[in-house]
């Protein structure tokens, strides 16, 4: 069983309206179209982050570990 954890978050009227406008339409919850958004945004914020860590090594602000060094830290034989 999934748990849920109740938040409040305030909204421009407007947004609401939209929000209830689709919720009638699919025949879903306010809740239900909610964190369907933000699961796709979930997506949207992974490719920001890989964007970032992409900018960071580029410029020198990070250095990759070969895989085969890590294994060799973690005593895994390959």
């Amino acid at each position: 069983m999934i748990m849920k954890q109740a938040i409040n978050i305030r909204l421009e009227k407007d947004v609401v309206q939209t929000l209830d406008e689709y919720a009638q339409e699919l025949d879903r919850t306010r809740t239900s179209l909610v964190e369907k958004a933000i699961e796709l945004y979930f997506d949207k914020l992974d490719e920001m982050i890989a964007d970032k860590r992409i900018d960071n090594l580029k410029a020198g602000k990070t250095t990759l570990i070969p895989l085969e060094e890590v294994f060799k830290k973690a005593g895994i034989n390959v």
